[in-house]
């Protein structure tokens, strides 16, 4: 089976390039480069054995994408490609719902011509905004999203609902990612953010590793076991992994699907700092800041229904997230930069 991932050169996308290759699937990319880097597939073709067909082009690029799917005919798509910086959203909404909405549109009606009707959508916990209930699980309400790239998630997914209701040929899965670190075991490929991290784990790695003098906390005043904000972080091999499962229900013509994909477990900021410290023995200086607007306190999911409808859970704990962070970060100071 074909799959093609738009994104697929972007951190998720290339450590699912390997689980895909792993389980017998051929694999193409489109990608047009904006927040990801071609090394990062040099690396994955050595650490799979072969090359993969790969097609510069941004998803808004109706000429483009038809030549990327007249040359390798995909039963599925993978769609990772957006726009993902919350704070850059919130600077730049058009720009967010032009690139992350059009390009879905335009996306889906090439599909549609070439009768692929196949695919699963990178979503995001975000989608539950401050949520009803904790653990959460896919029976949750969808919430108030703070940020236009919430809001992008959001309503993309009521127009893949809307699609998969339209016309039963289609299988659309929704899988709503908590938060992915760690990196491949081999250390080659990993997280590589633009300038300032927006997320916890490069941040805390580019202080270990003498590229920021220190982590800000935002906020320890939460209603939290240590007043720090909590989140589900899930490896993101694991999350890769996630994406075969559901290729899977797929091939069962599953129709629409709606996945969490979390660990269930809860850590603290404060928590990943204690765990990559003791993980790695490397200190992580960090201070405490006010907080950030609309961050919410505590995010965990209740990842049985993956368990239970896909035969997916998370296998590595948060050390093994924070190891492997940690292998990539040192063997690659300045990420993909050499």
């Amino acid at each position: 089976m074909k799959i093609l991932l738009t994104g697929g050169a972007g951190y998720i996308g290339s450590h699912t390039i390997i689980e895909l290759d792993k389980a017998g699937y051929q694999v193409a990319v489109v990608d047009n480069l904006y927040n990801s880097n071609p090394k990062a597939l040099e690396r994955v073709s050595k650490i799979i054995g072969k090359e993969i067909p790969f097609y510069k082009v941004d998803i808004r690029d109706e000429e483009g994408l038809t030549k990327a799917f007249e040359a390798e005919k995909p039963e599925a798509v993978i769609h990772f490609a957006g726009l993902k910086a919350v704070g850059e959203s919130v600077a730049k909404p058009l720009e967010y719902y032009h690139n992350n909405m059009t390009g879905t549109f335009i996306l889906l009606d090439v599909m549609r011509k070439h009768g692929c009707k196949n695919i699963i959508f990178s979503s995001s916990a975000t989608v539950y905004g401050d949520p009803a209930q904790i653990p959460i699980t896919e029976a949750c309400p969808k919430g108030h999203c703070t940020n236009p790239y919430g809001q992008t998630k959001s309503m993309l997914e009521e127009v893949l609902m809307d699609v998969q209701k339209a016309d039963s040929e289609w299988n659309v899965v929704l899988l709503r990612y908590f938060n992915p670190i760690g990196a491949h075991q081999s250390g080659t490929i990993g997280e590589n953010p633009n300038g300032i991290p927006n997320n916890l784990m490069p941040y805390i790695t580019q202080v270990a590793v003498g590229k920021r003098e220190e982590l800000g906390v935002f906020g320890n005043d939460y209603d939290t076991h240590d007043g720090t904000g909590v989140r589900d972080y899930i490896h993101v091999c694991d999350l890769a992994a996630g994406h075969v499962c559901a290729l899977k229900a797929i091939q069962r013509n599953c129709g629409l699907g709606i996945y969490n994909l979390g660990t269930g477990h809860g850590y603290s900021v404060l928590d990943v700092v204690n765990a990559f410290e003791k993980a790695n023995g490397v200190p992580v200086k960090y201070s405490i800041k006010p907080r950030r607007p609309g961050d919410i306190a505590t995010c965990y999911c209740n990842p049985a229904k993956a368990k239970e409808e896909l035969g997916w859970e998370a296998q590595y704990g948060i050390e093994d997230m924070c190891r492997d962070s940690w292998n990539w970060q040192k063997n690659n100071p300045n990420g993909y930069d050499e």
